[in-house]
């Protein structure tokens, strides 16, 4: 992940990109209405959508001669949600493609459903599970960010196997030889990718704490013991 250049059939790379349309097109409508209700937000969006381009930049070798990287995703769909999320990973990616010959046009909505619509949703529901049940708020932010990242990687190799099953065993036998080739170094990417979220989310908590609240990642005393007992949601985060 990114799928390069001209690499998906005319059909998939047009399909994907419908498909993703309408994520990005609501994403717009999101991402519009905090700016303008929120224009205070606007430093936290850019870092967020700054912490996904560099990540998500960097290029590790894979085996068979692939590569895997972090996607940095998590971080912003826990923040603002995986509707901003699709806005901020398509730039991200259109950049990237544009300037970095990482990824491509061609290949756009299909990098965009994987890493910037499917990843952020999948953590962002982890995350949001996780908190329903009272987890500390790190440890839900870590399952986020590594959930994010995974599910990417997941939902490329559906898509490679979508449009080259396999010619003996087809698009389970596809499937799963696509999955193997990121398996091995994408999962401890994802384990690092969770980590450091909750570096930057600590780093965060202490510098802007009244944006957490106002975004409903830290809870205030009211909706913390109303959702999880008595203890104030920011003191159990610094303990």
């Amino acid at each position: 992940m990114h799928i390069a250049e001209g690499f998906l059939p005319p059909a998939h790379a047009i399909a994907w990109g419908v498909a993703s349309a309408p994520f990005v097109v609501h994403g717009v409508r999101a991402l519009t209405r905090e700016v303008r209700e929120h224009p205070e937000s606007t430093l936290l969006l850019g870092a967020s959508g700054a912490f996904t381009f560099v990540l998500s930049a960097l290029k590790l070798p894979s085996v068979t001669g692939s590569c895997s990287h972090p996607t940095g995703t998590g971080l912003g769909a826990i923040l603002f949600r995986p509707p901003i999320m699709a806005v901020l990973g398509t730039i991200t990616l259109l950049f990237q493609a544009l300037l970095l010959a990482h990824g491509g046009l061609t290949t756009l909505g299909a990098n965009v459903f994987s890493m910037a619509i499917a990843g952020p949703w999948a953590g962002y529901g982890v995350y949001r599970l996780l908190r329903r049940f009272g987890v500390p708020l790190m440890v839900t932010v870590f399952f986020g960010a590594f959930v994010a990242d995974l599910v990417t990687y997941c939902a490329t190799s559906l898509q490679l196997a979508l449009a080259f099953p396999d010619p003996s065993s087809g698009f389970l036998g596809a499937l799963g030889k696509f999955g193997s080739i990121f398996a091995v170094t994408q999962i401890p990417l994802a384990v690092s990718e969770g980590l450091l979220t909750v570096l930057v989310m600590r780093l965060l908590v202490q510098s802007s704490k009244g944006e957490l609240t106002r975004l409903g990642v830290l809870l205030t005393d009211r909706r913390s013991r109303a959702g999880a007992g008595t203890e104030n949601e920011t003191e159990a985060v610094a303990r």
